[in-house]
């Protein structure tokens, strides 16, 4: 219906957006910038000429039409610019009528030339000279056509220019009072610079820490900065740092300890038209996918690449192994592990920031400590060590590639 032809339709290629090109004599091309490419043939020059020339008229006027829908009323400006503006106008009004009288000399001149020629054919000619003229009369046919093109270009030109300079009126006096807008910013924020200055200057010195806790306000700071951040309602997150002693901070993980949660919440149960999202990403990397947010599980995938270590276990009693062959046996163990819930859990994670660390600190209960950061963004590739007191040390790097491709995933 005519109502959706203002949406992007499927099988139409927007005018206005549009790429025409001429490939070679009889053929063109007209592009929507790679999603959609018509290649046409014509059956001869003059014809595929007539063809690009109306496009290109078409096109002019979907583009007119297009900026006169955006145009939304005038702005005052100074006169100075209205009269430079008709001044231009007014020239450029001159130069398109010198082009119509050009025209007009051509059409008549080209009219006498197409006459010359048709007699000529009538003429007991050889058959070469016979084809030749021909080839001539079509060149002739197509000088015309493009003259004539031309001339309506210029004045499309002409009238945009005039329809359209109250819109960039409109844009210069808009882009003026952002100017002064930003100036005025620019004043407080400085004003308020120099009042918080002279305020903390002029401020007493900070009281000094609770007992038990540090030496100063500033060693309460500098040491419980978290070292780590996870999902909402994740793993528990522990300060770490070089200046707590044992006792400190088996006293802080005391304070902070909370109940650990046995399971992750369910997804909203949203309806989605699933081909609507997937039918333009055919052939793309999933990492570059937008996908709803229901999609995910609410978990970051370095939250999900600690669940490896559930079966820690396994590397404990491998360390106290006597045996390498029991000790193989045990690694192999936990290296299956990790597929343990893959069966249940069909839902992606969110894709981690660049740089984004996760760790789990499960020194007091379970005696290891994890570090999970994202190292890449595009491939998405992680880093992850442990180490545990019980005497092994665990490395790993995950580096994804996937393609949708239509009827399955791709996954590497």
């Amino acid at each position: 219906s005519k109502a959706e032809m203002r949406h992007t339709c499927r099988g139409t290629i927007n005018l206005a957006t549009a790429n025409i090109t001429v490939e070679d004599s009889c053929n063109f091309i007209i592009s929507n910038g790679g999603a959609q490419t018509y290649h046409l043939k014509a059956s001869s020059e003059v014809e595929r000429q007539r063809w690009v020339t109306a496009l290109e008229l078409a096109k002019a006027k979907a583009v007119k039409m297009l900026e006169e829908s955006d145009d939304s009323g005038d702005e005052s400006v100074s006169q100075t610019d209205k009269t430079e503006l008709q001044s231009t106008l007014r020239t450029l009004s001159s130069k398109v009528e010198d082009l119509s009288t050009c025209n007009d000399l051509i059409a008549k001149h080209g009219t006498a030339l197409q006459r010359s020629l048709s007699e000529l054919e009538t003429l007991r000619l050889p058959a070469e000279s016979t084809e030749k003229i021909k080839q001539v009369n079509e060149r002739a046919t197509l000088f015309r056509i493009t003259s004539n093109a031309m001339i309506n270009a210029c004045r499309d030109f002409l009238m945009l220019a005039q329809t359209h300079s109250k819109k960039w009126q409109k844009s210069l006096q808009h882009e003026r009072d952002q100017r002064i807008r930003l100036e005025e910013t620019l004043e407080q924020l400085a004003k308020q610079h120099n009042h918080l200055e002279r305020a903390f200057r002029g401020a007493t010195v900070l009281p000094a820490s609770a007992p038990g806790t540090g030496g100063s306000a500033k060693g309460i700071a500098g040491s419980g900065v978290p070292q780590s951040c996870g999902g909402i309602g994740g793993p528990q997150r522990r300060p770490s740092s070089p200046s707590l002693t044992p006792a400190q901070y088996k006293h802080q993980v005391e304070d902070t300890k909370k109940e650990k949660r046995t399971r992750i919440p369910y997804k909203p149960n949203y309806s989605l038209n699933l081909w609507s999202i997937m039918k333009n990403c055919i052939g793309k990397e999933l990492s570059k996918i937008p996908m709803p947010v229901n999609f995910n599980e609410p978990l970051s995938m370095l939250q999900r690449l600690t669940e490896d270590l559930e079966y820690h276990e396994l590397l404990d009693r491998a360390a106290k192994c006597e045996s390498s062959l029991e000790q193989l046996c045990y690694v192999a163990a936990f290296t299956v592990s990790s597929y343990s819930t893959t069966v249940f859990r069909t839902s992606k994670p969110f894709n981690p920031l660049l740089g984004e660390t996760f760790e789990l600190d499960r020194l007091e209960e379970n005696g290891y400590r994890s570090l999970c950061e994202q190292v890449s963004h595009h491939p998405p590739a992680a880093a992850h060590h442990a180490d545990s007191k019980h005497g092994w040390t665990l490395r790993q790097e995950i580096k994804i590639t996937s393609k949708f491709r239509g009827k399955y995933l791709s996954i590497m």
